[in-house]
């Protein structure tokens, strides 16, 4: 009886040694790896503590939202690792562009091209502005940490993308903002505007601060005659264990010459898109996060008819559904939201665009319509 004890006891402490270890290398992780990014010092931090949006210490949404919903945790994990289709059986058709095709940006026509998920570049008025640029493999601060892209080529690979005008963040999540492609971006890219607090991340990343303005919500600028508008949504940030609400998240208005855009980043359905559309629209185009849904987390992500319902109410004249078609974050199959958004845009008799990953949508010119997710290639 007791050799078992000590057995026992040997036992418990290696398994305690071995979860000691598992933290200390968890804890060194996170306080020195990059990709976490930083903290706000100095005037930055100041224009935040001003922000009427920030209370007791943390970004407020505009109305109270629950976060973590009705998330159980066990479950969820549990669905997270069954199948379900949450992940194609083939590489993504995915349209290839050359870089001197976006070197010659016309002054005349407004063009999105979708780099998958919520990536996406906008030629208008003939500048560049790259929409939250997350071009790496993983949504996450280690490739261990996340599950891969569904496509295996990018439209164009990150080392060929030209000189860019702007960068737009929408907030600083994983599936945003990314460490890798900012560090390959940033010596490229004229200037970036971001949410509040945001800037701390680019700076311990490289990017000059004079090349960073950050935005509050309803706070516009002009870039080179487009008009940008930092906007509300509803969701939160957060990049580590402790900093969730330290960044503001938003949603941006992209006025230029003739065209009027709307990306609406993340975002739980609410009445603020209603405000937005009063106040700035209508929109020619409607970009509109659209996947990574589910019923325990309804406030901060909508379902594909709110999707529907929220490009109704910022009068977007065209819906190009987002936030799909690149990565597993949801518990939902890949091809759910597509499936969703595209009856209902029927059923309201909204126009909707579904370019292949790396196909251009042209403001004015036929919208591509294909089912391309029903066609498997092999």
């Amino acid at each position: 009886m007791r050799i078992l004890f000590k057995i026992l006891k040997m036992i418990v402490g290696i398994l305690a040694s071995i979860v000691g270890m598992i933290v200390l290398i968890a804890v060194i992780f996170i306080n020195t790896s990059p990709e976490f990014g930083a903290k706000s010092e100095g005037l930055r931090l100041e224009k935040i503590k001003s922000s009427e949006n920030f209370k007791n210490g943390k970004f407020q949404n505009l109305t109270e939202t629950d976060v973590s919903g009705d998330m159980n945790y066990t479950k969820t994990l549990s669905e997270y690792f069954t199948n379900g289709n949450k992940v194609p059986d083939w590489s993504i058709p995915v349209n290839k562009i050359s870089s001197e095709t976006i070197s010659k940006t016309s002054d005349s026509t407004t063009k999105i091209t979708w780099f998958g998920h919520s990536a996406l570049l906008l030629e208008i008025d003939g500048k560049k502005i790259f929409l939250d640029p997350m071009l790496g493999d993983v949504p996450a601060p280690h490739p261990f940490l996340g599950a891969k892209r569904f496509n295996d080529t990018l439209p164009l690979a990150i080392e060929n993308i030209p000189n860019m005008d702007a960068v737009l963040i929408s907030h600083d999540h994983y599936d945003h903002l990314d460490y890798g492609s900012i560090k390959k971006l940033k010596d490229r890219v004229g200037h970036f505007y971001v949410p509040l607090g945001v800037g701390a991340h680019l700076i311990s990343w490289g990017v000059a601060e004079e090349k960073i303005t950050e935005m509050d919500w309803w706070e516009s600028t002009s870039f080179s005659g487009i008009q940008l508008t930092a906007t509300p949504s509803r969701h939160f940030s957060g990049r580590g264990v402790t900093d969730r609400f330290s960044t503001q998240w938003s949603s941006w208005v992209i006025k230029g010459k003739k065209d009027n855009i709307y990306f609406s980043g993340d975002s739980g359905y609410d009445s603020h898109f209603k405000e937005i559309g009063n106040k700035f629209g209508p929109f020619d185009l409607a970009i509109m996060e659209c996947g990574q849904y589910d019923a325990q987390w309804p406030l901060i992500h909508m379902m594909p008819e709110e999707t529907v319902q929220a490009t109704i109410d910022v009068k977007g004249k065209i819906l190009l559904p987002i936030h799909w078609g690149a990565f597993k974050l949801g518990l939902h199959s890949w091809t759910d939201p597509i499936e969703r958004v595209t009856i209902e845009a029927a059923s309201k008799n909204i126009a909707i665009a579904t370019p292949i990953i790396g196909e251009a949508v042209t403001v004015g010119e036929p919208i591509p319509t294909s089912e391309w997710w029903k066609h498997s290639n092999h």
